[in-house]
């Protein structure tokens, strides 16, 4: 497993109510989601670095 790395986040209010509930949704964390949605996001836009040896 990839060393994890905290940083700081700054999100809209809203935003972060419908992340919140989205993961309570999902039976993830707060955390657990966005990391979720970021690999997502980065999967999706052929940038996974777990598949940086495909290119």
């Amino acid at each position: 497993m990839s060393k994890k790395k905290a940083f700081a986040l700054r999100v809209d209010e809203e935003m972060l109510k419908a992340i919140e509930k989205w993961a309570a949704d999902e039976f993830r964390s707060t955390n657990g989601q966005i990391e979720w949605m970021l690999n997502k996001s980065l999967k999706e836009a052929n940038r996974d670095p777990k598949n940086k040896n495909k290119e």
